[in-house]
């Protein structure tokens, strides 16, 4: 009797472990346990820990609630300026309903893939290529609204969208880099001209400050005459003086002076004092010719 009674306990001892061990469950602190009982759903998720299961009439599901990152191929299209490209993102969603994940869309990571695809082919037709180059934040916005709008009824969230690379034409490529050197080129002039506007001010104040002082001038004419000796060098500099250039300027103005000197009272020149004033101004004496032939000296 004793021995039965040992034998069923053993017995019993097995069937429970064997129980315990097909029902027992163990859900990761990043999991939910989603369970199904004869196929229906049961209203309470299972948190992380040890938890029980019927086996054979319960099936549970673990849904990780972890942040995703995925990928997105990279996809071809028109932008709205018909320039081709080729763009490729990064999406980040997480579950945040496990059952709404598990019993409203088959597979939800392959849905939200296929999402972010004709999303992503959707912005690049809706955008202009200055946009997709220079506005990436605010299609990232644009493109996380767009998947997180179907998304939600999943139980799946999107936390965040980032477009990776925008991939160009050769030649489209080179017409950017040409349009770059072009505006650089444009800048480097304006930046020229203001420099010469600035220099032209500068000069003009020191013009009208060394007019002032007349020693200014001689002091800066010697010092250009050191910096050109400063070295072995071997050009010579030697300064005029404007007052110099000035008197032979005064020279010059008085020459006509001279001619009307010799002009008769009439305005009218005779023929001696006309050959006096060209032997005067020339400096040799005057040949001329009397009736016979003869040639006299005129002193």
């Amino acid at each position: 009797m004793v021995e039965e009674l040992v034998a069923a306990g053993v017995t019993l001892a097995s069937a429970a472990v064997v129980y315990v061990a097909a029902a027992a469950r163990v859900v990761k602190q990043y999991e939910r346990g989603v369970v199904f009982r004869l196929g229906k759903l049961r209203s309470q998720v299972r948190g992380p820990g040890f938890t029980m299961i019927v086996p054979g009439v319960d099936k549970m599901r673990k849904v990780n609630m972890q942040i995703v990152t995925m990928p997105i191929p990279a996809q071809e299209g028109i932008t709205r300026d018909n320039v081709t490209v080729r763009v490729d993102a990064v999406v980040y969603f997480k579950v945040t309903a496990p059952a709404e994940a598990v019993v409203r869309v088959e597979d939800y990571r392959f849905a939200v893939s296929q999402m972010a695809q004709t999303s992503l082919r959707s912005i690049i037709g809706k955008s202009e290529l200055d946009d997709l180059l220079s506005s990436r934040e605010k299609l990232n916005q644009g493109l996380e609204l767009m998947i997180d709008s179907p998304a939600v009824e999943w139980g799946v969230t999107i936390d965040r969208v980032e477009i990776k690379d925008v991939s160009l034409p050769e030649t489209m490529k080179r017409s950017m880099a040409r349009q770059a050197e072009a505006d650089r080129e444009r800048r480097a002039r304006v930046i020229n001209a203001d420099a010469e506007l600035q220099a032209s001010k500068k000069l003009a104040e020191a013009a009208h400050q060394m007019s002032d002082a007349p020693a200014a001038l001689q002091l800066r004419l010697l010092q250009t005459v050191m910096a050109v000796a400063a070295e072995k060098n071997s050009t010579l500099v030697l300064p005029i003086p404007v007052e110099l250039l000035r008197f032979l300027e005064k020279g010059a103005q008085g020459a006509p002076a001279v001619r009307e000197s010799v002009v008769g009272p009439q305005g009218v020149e005779s023929g001696e004092s006309g050959a006096m004033r060209d032997e005067l101004l020339s400096g040799e004496p005057h040949l001329n010719a009397d009736p016979q032939g003869a040639i006299s000296r005129q002193e």
